[in-house]
């Protein structure tokens, strides 16, 4: 039976891990929801756009609206004031919220209240109650809710800590803690078991996204924190927290988070997929984890989606450099080929070749079938006799003069093969 999720908002990065963990699950259909215009129409095929903020007093109601009518059995926050609001009004919604307990998720929505809560472990930083308890520097300063890093400074000084606390930031004043970070994915089911944890290392950090992270062996002492906070605070389902070196080498807690983190594809690769594992025990299946056995480094940067304004029909396509590279198949044009197909988009093969074109298609184990006509000519011959542009068409080939050719001679768009990318539709 086919379960219907909706992710909101879709197009941060959590929402878009959501996406890529479960866009090719059988009996799932997933929806993207979002306030505004984002990156996430670019990659959810079922888009719904223009929900309320959060804050809106018709953000519950208009969300039962959108439940009812595309029958959502399940959501997925994919922002931490959407995960404390969802949390907040559970009883209110008609679908399942994917998030701890209200008390879980109002804990970790506070670092002061995480701080307090976990009160006299050892892992918990210093918090200073106001400046003058400060006598040594530096200290760190954060806000008490915030997310990726903002707000955050760094006081080497008595004068530089005055000048940040004199700012309505909510500041909380921390020991400075000068070693690595690491983030501990986690899974607990339903049982309160935790499954999963594992370490991380935020190599490199961006507007305090993680974008670039390698797995690491699980230290004990880390391991020793995943339990306590499982224990104490029952997270359910996918969860995570931050932890980092003091300067005597201890682990001290940054925050905990009852919810994906963008950077979980790390894990997901290794074989831990936390939000259809959070999926599945909801549903009430008992789930088994399996992890591979080798390290894994995920390197983030921006990536490119396009909106073209033309539609078409058929594809004119060359072969030699464009399906080839190099003499070896092209993937990328190949992964637009099968797109084609899908959508079933007549592709015509149109090629100068200079062998027998069907047998080095068979040396390539490229199906020739794909093509709804293979078009042979020699070499001093003209594509464009063979052009039929009664339906909306476009033209592929690496040949600068031969788009030339065909856009003057029809005016319809030809691309070059960097230009593919506009042409790939990652919506699922």
């Amino acid at each position: 039976m086919q379960k219907n999720v909706l992710v909101f908002p879709c197009g941060s990065e959590i929402g878009l891990e959501i996406n890529n963990a479960l866009k090719f699950v059988k009996g799932l259909k997933i929806y993207g929801g979002s306030s505004v215009s984002d990156h996430g129409k670019f990659t959810f095929k079922n888009y719904i756009e223009g929900i309320p903020y959060v804050a809106d007093e018709q953000f519950i109601p208009t969300l039962n609206q959108i439940i009812e009518e595309y029958k959502i059995d399940y959501i997925f926050p994919a922002h931490d004031s959407v995960v404390l609001a969802l949390a907040q009004n559970k009883e209110k919604l008609n679908a399942e919220v994917i998030t701890s307990s209200k008390e879980a998720c109002e804990i970790c929505r506070s670092k002061k209240k995480t701080y307090e809560y976990f009160e006299g472990e050892p892992f918990i930083p210093h918090m200073y109650g106001n400046q003058t308890e400060v006598q040594e520097f530096p200290v760190f300063l954060k806000p008490d809710v915030g997310q990726g890093s903002q707000g955050i400074a760094l006081a080497k000084n008595r004068d530089e800590l005055e000048f940040h606390l004199s700012k309505p930031n909510n500041l909380l004043i921390l020991e400075y803690l000068p070693g690595k970070e690491y983030t501990i994915d986690c899974f607990t089911d339903r049982h309160g078991e935790l499954k999963f944890s594992g370490m991380r290392e935020r190599r490199r950090i961006k507007s305090g996204i993680s974008v670039n992270s390698v797995t690491l062996k699980m230290e004990h002492p880390v391991r020793e924190i995943a339990e306590i906070i499982n224990q104490k605070l029952k997270p359910y389902g996918m969860w995570f927290f931050q932890v980092k070196e003091a300067s005597d080498g201890t682990y001290k807690l940054l925050e905990i988070a009852p919810r994906i983190a963008g950077t979980m594809s790390l894990y997901r690769n290794k074989g831990i997929n936390f939000a259809l594992l959070s999926l599945y025990d909801r549903m009430g299946f008992d789930v088994d984890v399996i992890e591979n056995n080798f390290s894994l480094e995920v390197d983030r940067a921006l990536i490119n989606r396009f909106s073209a304004d033309i539609s078409y029909d058929k594809v004119y396509l060359d072969f030699d450099d464009t399906i080839t590279l190099n003499g070896k198949i092209n993937p990328f044009i190949m992964m637009f080929i099968y797109q084609c197909v899908t959508k079933e988009i007549e592709i015509v093969l149109i090629t100068k070749h200079i062998y027998d074109i069907r047998e080095t298609l068979r040396k390539l184990k490229i199906d020739s079938s794909i093509f709804s006509e293979i078009i042979h000519i020699k070499q001093e011959d003209e594509k464009h006799k063979y052009f039929d542009v009664d339906k909306s068409a476009i033209f592929i080939d690496d040949s600068h003069s031969e788009r030339k050719k065909i856009k003057e001679k029809f005016g319809i768009p030809v691309f070059d093969i960097d230009a593919i990318e506009s042409l790939i539709d990652w919506r699922n």
